[in-house]
């Protein structure tokens, strides 16, 4: 896998396609959640769930994969809002996950659908602006990271 090679020569981190990975399958939810409400066919609750867990499965490893981004040196600062959006986003799957668990309709309407609208919306703005939680190097005294 190729990666983005940074002015100082060092390769971008890795964190980013981790993010992404699991922020798309996150997202791919609220699809299967509105098939379900469209057409009542239990797999489509399933397959939620299942996307969900995925997606909360790779945001376990991009967070290992960030602490390694850290250790290494190929990130340096947070930038929080989108670390904010991302981990926000993750706490309201877990719940999601959770309620999927529950039994036929009430695992998606209300409360299915809705958390998976709010995680969606909440990564947009991360997946448009890279799926990078971390900025690649130090700014210089009164520059914007």
């Amino acid at each position: 896998m190729a990666r983005p090679v940074g002015p100082d020569g060092v390769p971008g981190p890795f964190h980013p396609f981790f993010i992404g990975l699991g922020g798309a399958l996150l997202m791919a939810a609220l699809f299967t959640d509105y098939m379900y409400s469209s057409n009542a066919l239990m797999q489509w609750s399933n397959f939620s769930a299942w996307l969900i867990t995925g997606g909360l499965v790779l945001a376990l490893i991009a967070v290992i994969v960030l602490l390694i981004d850290f250790a290494i040196g190929r990130a340096r600062l947070i930038r929080w809002l989108d670390f904010a959006l991302v981990g926000v986003a993750a706490i309201l799957s877990l719940v999601n996950v959770f309620v999927h668990t529950r039994d036929a309709w009430t695992t998606v309407m209300p409360t299915g659908i809705t958390l998976s609208l709010i995680v969606t919306i909440l990564l947009l703005p991360a997946g448009l602006r890279g799926w990078r939680v971390t900025a690649t190097r130090v700014p210089a005294p009164g520059e914007r990271a």
